[in-house]
């Protein structure tokens, strides 16, 4: 039981970035080389919603 716990911290701490991130320079990457569309901006926003660039402060009081 702790080891699928282990298991889904790790998919969240370092999968998930790392997808964001290949997303994110993927749009780069194609919007550099035919300019913005429809896929561009998908991947954008699909690399925002896995991580967003500006973090939202969390205020505990």
């Amino acid at each position: 039981m702790i080891q699928k716990r282990i298991a889904q911290w790790a998919m969240m701490a370092i999968a998930v970035p790392v997808a964001a991130a290949g997303a994110r320079r993927l749009s780069h990457a194609l919007e550099a080389r035919r300019g913005a569309s429809g896929i561009t901006r998908l991947l954008n926003k699909g690399a925002d919603m896995l991580r967003p660039q500006k973090a939202k402060r969390r205020r505990f009081f």
